[in-house]
């Protein structure tokens, strides 16, 4: 069986601590690794927009995929193509590392040509989407529209709290498979726990290394949500 390296992303850090959209892709290339033959020798997972000609230099997770796909010599699996980007430019310039990308909703045979196209299309809808929106605001406003958030920032901030434990709780309920999974081949210590975490390239909802403290609150909160 190939190897293969998995990367995940997400536009922003809440969607990122929610979990949810990461679980997505975690599962789409999960089940296209086991029906193509491949084994997942890593994960990286970023909370990084995918606009701007500088976007490989803001996504330090995508460098460091890259470089273990070039390490190891196997591809980057992503679940879609907007995961890596809606630029063909910046499309181009991946394709420039010379580390094979492989898109599990487009199928192991797209080759870089079917990349680019793909890209040059979803480009294209991501300018119209944006001339859109910005017309339907622009009519709104002159129809004397409200824009923005009329909520107040103490209902702000309470909002902003709950989203927050939201999104630890998925992102527990996210990781603890990986964790249940270790611990059913013997791996049951809290700091053993946390290096075959770190071994796996798995981040932390803030995207760092794990330790002790980080396993053992992962496993209360997720222990927690089930007992509601």
């Amino acid at each position: 069986m190939q190897h293969a390296v998995a990367y995940y992303r997400v536009s922003t850090e809440r969607q990122r601590c929610s979990g949810l959209g990461i679980q997505a892709q975690r599962a789409a290339v999960v089940r296209f690794a086991e029906t193509e033959g491949f084994v997942i020798a890593a994960e990286f997972v970023e909370a990084e927009t995918g606009k701007g000609a500088d976007a490989l230099g803001r996504r330090p997770e995508l460098a460091a995929a890259l470089a273990v796909g070039r390490a190891r010599k196997c591809p980057v699996l992503v679940a879609k193509l907007d995961r890596l980007s809606r630029d063909v430019a910046f499309i181009a310039g991946l394709m420039a590392q010379r580390v094979p990308f492989i898109v599990a909703e487009l199928g192991a045979d797209a080759d870089p040509f079917m990349l680019h196209l793909y890209a040059a299309l979803a480009e294209k809808e991501r300018r119209l989407i944006s001339e859109r929106t910005k017309a339907a605001l622009a009519a709104r406003k002159a129809q004397g529209a409200r824009l923005g958030n009329p909520r107040n920032a103490k209902e702000a901030a309470a909002l902003g709290r709950r989203s927050s434990s939201e999104g630890a709780d998925a992102f527990a309920a996210n990781v603890l498979p990986i964790i249940e999974s270790l611990r059913a081949n013997d791996v049951t210590d809290l700091r053993r726990l946390a290096t075959a975490l770190n071994s796996r390239s798995v981040r932390t909802a803030r995207g760092g290394r794990w330790h002790v403290s980080n396993v053992k609150n992962v496993i209360d909160r997720a222990t927690r949500s089930d007992a509601l």
